[in-house]
């Protein structure tokens, strides 16, 4: 980064303010206090959140709404452990955020969506916005309000002048990034049929893997997810008509049916699903895999050849749902997570490419149809743009 040098000198104050012309405006949050008397609440019972920053010049009928990851949670247990932090409470969550990439009011740094009205949504209720289960044990006081928590927030941002947009996408990363496949449609139906409404999914397309010791612990997992929030009603009926509501939280099960026009942004090998759905702790009970987890350059032979596996079984459930002319894909042969927020892998010097197109340039081809991008790299080491995350922790999720 140009500005590194002159940060080994400065002040911690000015080394911010410094890197805060890089990595974003701070955006002050904003709670709906009036979603707590629907019972659109977080897990601990406190009003739903966002960050809106507003649109300008040819942005301000243009909204984009991205949805912030955090993972899940699938029992009492680690939804009482998720109810103490920000993933479980807006009474924890930071009073203001940085916004960069896709969320960054910059044209060098964002070209398309810069002037937009841009919202970031705080996620705190733990099942991609799915849950919606009535009763609150009097013991652990935890609300599983996701649905609720999603339509509110919905309601609040349409009553600012969102009902009146002329182009929307909806957006995450993560967990978010599911959440933007799972709602793709019924956002799409908040709008006047002549609105422009697209869908992008950043590394949210988690796949149904066996663990390397044969194991389906993401189904069990997710299974847990739809029964302890309630999800089944409010996940696409298209899915859960024919699998159980735990199978709908795959998007191979859903990409299909989805209508409004999806643009699927993942790495191949995708270091979340990686260390979690491939290779979770338990499966690898002698940390032999924790080289590889922590660094993909530090990866044997044989493990790399297990990734590569992994790899084609995404390529396959990607496939699968085919490739409309109105899907976007920008698969990458990278090892990281979530490539939208960051600026340096959105739209920066020496970004991640396919074909000479950032990733930003190729969702704003995409989303104003001055092209089509349906792109999937060739297997790693091929591409030399990528961003790979390397862990500090081995161990880290």
């Amino acid at each position: 980064m140009a500005n590194g040098g002159v940060c080994l000198s400065c002040s911690a104050l000015v080394c911010a303010l410094v890197f805060l012309t890089v990595d974003g405006d701070f955006v002050d949050i904003t709670y709906v206090a009036s979603a707590v008397a629907k019972g659109a609440v977080c897990l601990d019972g406190s009003p739903p959140a966002y960050h809106l920053a507003r649109g300008f010049g040819s942005g301000v009928n243009s909204w984009l709404v991205h949805f912030e990851g955090g993972g899940w949670c699938s029992n009492v247990t680690t939804c009482l452990q998720r109810k103490r932090t920000r993933l479980g409470s807006s009474k924890q969550m930071a009073k203001q955020i940085a916004f960069s990439g896709i969320l960054s009011n910059t044209p060098d740094y964002n070209p398309d969506f810069y002037n937009w009205n841009k919202v970031k949504v705080r996620y705190c209720d733990g099942s991609s916005f799915t849950g919606d289960v009535e009763k609150v044990d009097p013991a652990t006081k935890l609300h599983y309000r996701g649905a609720r928590v999603w339509q509110a927030v919905m309601d609040d941002l349409l009553a600012k002048g969102m009902n009146s947009a002329n182009n929307a996408l909806i957006s995450g990363c993560s967990a978010g990034g599911l959440t933007s496949i799972l709602h793709c449609d019924r956002f799409r139906d908040l709008f006047p049929v002549d609105t422009k409404v697209k869908c992008l999914s950043d590394a949210g397309f988690f796949i149904n893997e066996k663990d390397i010791a044969g194991v389906e612990y993401i189904v069990a997992f997710f299974n847990g997810v739809a029964t302890t929030h309630g999800s089944a009603k409010n996940l696409p009926s298209a899915c859960t008509s024919r699998l159980s509501p735990g199978m709908c939280f795959f998007p191979q099960n859903e990409v299909k049916q989805i209508q409004t026009p999806l643009f699927i942004l993942n790495a191949a090998y995708d270091s979340w699903q990686v260390r979690n759905i491939l290779v979770p702790g338990f499966a690898d009970p002698h940390g032999k895999w924790h080289s590889c987890k922590h660094d993909i350059d530090q990866c044997p032979a044989s493990q790399l050849q297990i990734l590569q596996g992994f790899r084609d079984d995404f390529l396959k459930a990607l496939k699968e749902q085919g490739t409309p002319s109105t899907r976007g894909l920008f698969i990458n042969s990278c090892f990281v997570h979530c490539q939208s927020e960051t600026q340096e892998t959105w739209f920066a010097s020496g970004s991640p490419m396919l074909e000479t197109k950032t990733i930003a340039d190729a969702v704003g081809d995409w989303f104003y149809d001055r092209n089509p991008f349906q792109k999937i790299d060739c297997p790693y080491p091929c591409d030399s743009t990528c961003h790979n995350r390397i862990y500090d922790d081995p161990s880290e999720a």
